[in-house]
């Protein structure tokens, strides 16, 4: 009995010290749940950091766009050179003021075409035989070459009669014609006209001693004085309706093969006057400047233009071509080279 003693006492001791435990360990257990602040401080987190990242979200968000990279994005279009939006710019430019280059731009491009052009060579300074050189010059050889050079065409030059020109590109035997003609109606039930690339007016060109008349009622009231002419031109026509008295037939006036030969007559004396064109005028004044003239006021004004096949499909691109040289000053270039700066006398 008394061996169990200690063995009951050690029980005890054990029991109470297990029991100890116990109650250490139930404290612990109830106080790691129960301090409820550290759940409050996980509640408050959420509120403070959902509130305090979407206001200063938003205040930055809107800080890009105060940058302005959408802003400066139209930026480079105002530069604008490179931009699609100004390469119509040069094509508008033309109407307005008419650059030789950018009218050039916009003609049509006859894709290295062969145009067969025809004219006389003996309308001088519109298109003659220079007597230095031998070659074909004149006012409409320069038009027509700076034509086919704007519209990417090959001019193959021709020569024929005044007589034979009209009926010979109406047929289709030439492409286009030039000879100082003038744009009438009766003419356009024959051939298409180009728009007018020269207004011109007639006088009385005469010899340089001429002193028997100065106006046209003068010479026609002097039956002996004759006019010189070409059948079927303006000359012509004005000669029997402007001075004489309307009958085509009448004596008075002698007809010549081409304009040249009578300005030839005139000044040998065999007719006594020839009704010319101002520009034509000037340039057979200047290659016989002692022996002849112009008289008196202008008997009226005519247009010259090409003439066309019936039909063919370059009237318009012609058309085009003249309007640019018109508006860049073209045309103006060859007046001042062919009437004034040209010397036919020149040796």
């Amino acid at each position: 009995m008394k061996k169990l003693t200690p063995l009951f006492n050690l029980l005890i001791l054990a029991a109470l010290l297990l029991s100890a435990c116990a109650q250490k360990a139930t404290p612990t257990s109830t106080s790691v749940p129960t301090p409820v602040p550290p759940t409050k401080e996980p509640a408050q987190a959420p509120t403070e950091a959902p509130t305090a990242v979407p206001t200063k979200a938003p205040t930055k968000a809107p800080e890009p766009t105060a940058t302005q990279a959408p802003t400066k994005a139209p930026e480079p279009t105002a530069t604008q050179p490179p931009a699609p939006t100004d390469t119509p710019q040069p094509t508008a430019i033309p109407t307005a003021e008419a650059p030789g280059v950018a009218k050039t731009l916009r003609l049509p491009d006859l894709g290295g075409k062969t145009v067969r052009a025809v004219t006389e060579n003996a309308y001088t300074p519109l298109n003659f035989v220079d007597p230095l050189s031998g070659k074909a010059v004149g006012w409409e050889y320069d038009a027509v070459n700076e034509i086919c050079r704007r519209l990417n065409c090959v001019v193959d030059w021709q020569v024929t009669s005044w007589d034979a020109m009209i009926l010979a590109v109406k047929e289709g035997q030439f492409d286009v014609g030039m000879d100082g003609i003038t744009i009438n109606d009766e003419r356009k039930q024959e051939v298409d006209f180009s728009i007018p690339y020269m207004t011109s007016q007639q006088f009385m060109l005469v010899r340089a001693d001429e002193t028997r008349f100065t106006t046209p009622p003068e010479f026609a009231a002097d039956p002996d004085l004759l006019i010189g002419s070409q059948t079927g031109t303006t000359n012509f026509y004005t000669a029997v309706y402007a001075v004489l008295d309307g009958d085509e037939t009448n004596p008075r006036i002698k007809l010549f093969e081409n304009f040249g030969a009578s300005v030839q007559a005139l000044i040998s004396g065999d007719v006594d006057m020839v009704l010319v064109d101002a520009a034509s005028g000037r340039g057979y004044i200047g290659a016989n400047p002692e022996k002849l003239k112009i008289i008196g006021e202008p008997l009226g004004s005519e247009d010259f233009g090409f003439i066309f096949t019936p039909g063919i499909d370059l009237v318009a691109a012609f058309d085009a071509a003249i309007q640019s040289m018109k508006d860049d000053g073209f045309l103006e270039y060859l007046n001042t080279r062919w009437f004034f700066l040209y010397d036919p006398t020149a040796q």
